[in-house]
């Protein structure tokens, strides 16, 4: 074992404090500085099912339900010296968003994500609950087509508890060698003692529902899935509360635990080039707000959650803190202290909003108070909603439909005429995406047939865990969940809005220039017209800064998103089960998008990479945080239901000492008060980034946000990395 001393690497001067024990940050080491379980996991990429006789034969179902048991029988088991939670997923493919099984060399099927899971439901009532409601669903679809279904429940079940006997017996057999030093034989003990209960009956103690938690997470993951976690404290925090009463657990003891399941929570990190990061699985994790009956949950757990996000540098569960009105100081004050550290890994809803957009659209106010995330950022009920969502750049539309991609003859005699003609071509738009939508969904998209469900890969096992599946005798996806989701989200939205406002200033205020003089400007990629350039970039305040006239387009833009996707959703007599809230988001699309983009009219040529999520251009927010917050909100973000991120870089000084610290819950006191739905801030200096772009050795643990997930920057490819160094140095 490495006897360096353990360092791990924070953009903040401000000093880490040291809680948890050296055995326990070393295990964070060798999870995030040296790779170990991640590489492991790549030496056993998945099962084979060559040797399945008839396999070719079987309907997908089987297929699915076969490799679910090989996978259960014939993963590796993991077990670490020293841990206090055990369970691993340890094939590789199922960290490429596999089923970790293949046929001839090839994958079985892509996995599931964008969802948060119940656990609740398994923390509950068990594992042994899950089962006795698929054995009552069996006898209520016996004999229908459903019946497969539910047989398959059954059996996922059945490999469920194969997987969990074999880490048992490992467990005893460990708790029993004598080769082991006697801590590490003590801790398998305790570790066996608490999986002899859970996760098929309701634990009895905080670790017994840490353990019950990870090993369900843990068997989801191995079969290839990537679900949020949720709500942490909520789901938690009782036990740790009733452990401290009763003098079970001290806070020293809890916060190693819990610190182990964080660790564990790594053990996919691979290092190297992994495009967009090796931390993006969606393992999303939600702080704070209240119950379904307007109690607040914060409670210990949440600070113990706090103190580990700050100590160990683990960006691998990207967590948000929801915040109110009422929210407490000392918790505004603790989240602030460990988002100064950098790495992007907390983040803030506004809960009063986001209970407000939900409940507008529909959702009853108990069901609203749950809310979480789906293992990004964008808002769903969990354990009962199924969601994806499809993403669309609205500066095309403008760039290429309205504008007809700057052709000669291409005119419009006022601001107003352009506005109507895009509002046109977008309605068009979205109408073109949700007739898509049903398509693909329905094997019928008239009302009439009552919205029969196409047939979809199998996805058996987050069915166990979303309300309504079993029940129903219907998967995940084919419309099993109590809520069936596809949000469209506008990209693109700081660049369409400063477009059109370059070309109301330009053209039609200023009149610097006709309209076609400006078309043939833009189609020739502004060649020879760089003073004109430089014009359009500096001389406006674009969206971000505080600017009425410019941000009235960015809330009419938004406003008429919402009500143009309705009103396409609530044509015919019959509503369709599957809903469209809108939202707000790039995911770094932003790179995908600018080869098909063509010249700005506020200044960038053709292929430059612009603005993520609902953040503005890179470069034109000169106004400060406070500004760019107030643009963000002018419009009703209510009616974003899934979300509207807005992206916040602050430098490592801004934030350091009294006055920083005081500065940053005053930021985020504020986002609250102006009506902001979700704020993503990270401490980040680009000098640092650049320093790791070329010297990645000494930055193994330095993260950054991405956009919903967190990403060690040395993993990610030099195309996003440059793309995060732009959007922090404003270029």
């Amino acid at each position: 074992m490495n006897q360096m001393p353990i360092q791990f690497y924070t953009v903040s001067k401000n000093p880490r404090p040291i809680r948890l024990s050296e055995e326990t940050r070393r295990f964070a080491y060798e999870s995030l500085e040296e790779h170990r379980y991640g590489l492991e996991a790549d030496r056993t990429m998945a099962v084979t099912l060559d040797h399945r006789a008839g396999f070719d034969a079987m309907t997908p179902l089987q297929k699915q339900d076969v490799a679910i048991r090989e996978i259960a029988e014939k993963a590796p088991i993991r077990l670490v010296e020293g841990e206090f939670v055990s369970g691993a997923a340890t094939l590789g493919l199922a960290i490429r968003h596999c089923i970790p099984a293949t046929v001839g060399g090839n994958a079985l099927q892509f996995s599931v994500s964008h969802l948060t899971i119940d656990f609740e439901t398994v923390l509950r009532r068990g594992i042994n609950g899950i089962r006795a409601d698929a054995e009552r669903a069996l006898e209520v679809h016996r004999g229908t087509d459903r019946e497969p279904f539910v047989q398959s429940c059954l059996s996922a079940l059945d490999a469920f508890d194969v997987w969990h006997g074999r880490y048992l017996a490992a467990l005893k057999a460990a708790a029993e060698d004598m080769s082991l030093s006697e801590i590490a034989r003590a801790r398998f003990a305790v570790s066996a003692e608490n999986l002899s209960r859970v996760p098929h009956k309701a634990p009895t103690s905080f670790h017994e529902a840490v353990q019950s938690l990870w090993f369900t997470f843990a068997f989801v993951r191995l079969m290839g899935n990537w679900p949020g976690i949720g709500r942490l404290d909520y789901l938690l925090g009782q036990y740790l509360e009733d452990d401290l009463a009763a003098g079970a657990i001290t806070l020293d003891e809890a916060r190693e635990i819990l610190a182990h399941f964080f660790i564990k929570g790594c053990e996919w990190v691979r290092g190297g080039d992994c495009g967009t990061g090796d931390a993006q699985h969606y393992q999303n994790i939600l702080l704070g707000g209240i119950d379904e009956n307007g109690k607040d949950v914060t409670c210990t757990l949440t600070y113990l959650t706090l103190d580990v996000l700050e100590e160990l540098p683990i960006g691998d569960f990207p967590t948000s803190v929801r915040v109110s009105q009422n929210t407490d100081e000392r918790l505004l004050y603790r989240v602030a202290e460990v988002m100064r550290h950098g790495g992007g890994t907390l983040a803030i809803y506004n809960e009063d909003l986001v209970l407000n957009a939900l409940t507008g659209f529909g959702y009853p106010l108990k069901e609203a108070r749950k809310f979480a995330n789906d293992g990004c950022w964008e808002v769903q009920i969990p354990g009962k909603t199924y969601f994806t969502y499809t993403p669309f750049d609205s500066l095309n539309i403008l760039q290429h439909q309205t504008l007809h991609g700057y052709a000669e003859g291409t005119d419009y005699p006022d601001f107003h005429a352009l506005w109507e003609q895009y509002l046109v071509d977008f309605t068009a738009a979205m109408k073109g995406v949700v007739a898509g939508l049903r398509h693909h969904y329905f094997a019928s998209s008239d009302p009439a047939d009552g919205w029969p469900w196409r047939q979809h890969p199998p996805c058996t096992i987050v069915s166990l865990f979303e309300d309504g599946c079993i029940e129903k005798g219907l998967s995940y996806m084919e419309g099993g969940p109590r809520y069936h989701i596809n949000s469209p989200h506008i990209g693109g939205l700081a660049d369409t809005v400063n477009a059109l406002y370059a070309i109301k200033k330009l053209v039609f205020d200023d009149r610097r220039l006709t309209f076609s003089e400006f078309m043939t400007v833009l189609r020739e990629n502004w060649e020879g017209n760089e003073p004109l350039r430089q014009f359009a970039l500096n001389r406006y305040r674009y969206y971000g800064n505080d600017n009425p006239e410019c941000d009235a387009i960015a809330a009419a833009l938004l406003n008429r998103f919402s009500e143009i996707v309705a009103a396409v959703e609530t044509e015919g007599d019959v509503r369709c089960p599957l809903r469209h809230p809108t939202g707000v988001s790039t995911f770094g699309r932003q790179l995908e998008w600018a080869p098909h983009r063509l010249a700005t009219p506020h200044g960038h040529k053709q292929g430059d990479v612009l603005a993520a999520n609902a953040s503005p251009t890179p470069g034109t927010d000169r106004e400060g945080v406070t500004a760019m917050i107030r643009s963000y909100a002018t419009a009703d973000l209510t009616k974003q239901v899934t979300g509207a991120a807005l992206d916040c870089k602050l430098l490592p000084l801004s934030v350091a000492g009294k006055d920083g610290l005081d500065a940053l819950v005053a930021i985020l006191r504020g986002f609250v008060t102006e009506g902001g739905f979700f704020l993503q801030p990270d401490v980040a200096d680009a000098h640092i980034l650049r320093d790791a772009q070329e010297h990645p050795e000494n930055y193994q643990t330095l993260s950054v946000r991405v956009s919903g997930w967190n990403a060690r920057f040395v993993t990610l490819c030099k195309e996003w990395q440059d793309m995060v160094i732009g959007q922090n140095e404003g270029n």
